[in-house]
């Protein structure tokens, strides 16, 4: 993919697959999370403060997240990068769960979930590998 088709690809509403190192004596941690991304900006995913993956995150620094679309022909994008945890507005939760889950259920899950103890990782992407399967090369 050039550098255009791959950001599109990973602005796109995907449920993206989280990777980060756990440590030593134990494989990564790979999780699904939703995410957003705009071409040529930041990506970030909320997640709780005390949880596995911001803990995992805050120790290392980086993460990998990959997108893919799974119907024929197959393609994906995968970014890795350097993290900064930060505290997250409720405008900015809303708006990733309106992603996801439209308007009305977005809002609906917001108010049902506190979010006070909410962060966002911010990645900056650094490293991509892609494929699109549907492309001649």
């Amino acid at each position: 993919m050039t550098q255009a088709e791959r950001e599109d690809f990973l602005a796109g509403l995907h449920v993206g697959v989280l990777g980060v190192a756990e440590g030593d004596d134990r494989g990564p941690l790979i999780v699904p999370v939703w995410y957003s991304y705009r071409p040529g900006g930041l990506i970030s995913v909320s997640t709780g403060r005390d949880s596995r993956k911001a803990r995992a995150v805050a120790a290392t620094g980086r993460l990998s997240l990959c997108a893919q679309d799974e119907r024929p022909p197959y393609k994906y994008v995968t970014v890795e990068g350097p993290v900064v945890i930060e505290e997250i507005s409720l405008e900015e939760r809303r708006e990733l769960a309106r992603r996801y889950l439209g308007q009305e259920q977005g809002d609906a899950f917001i108010d049902s979930v506190p979010g006070s103890d909410e962060v966002v990782l911010r990645m900056t992407p650094e490293r991509w590998l892609t494929v699109d399967f549907g492309k001649e090369s």
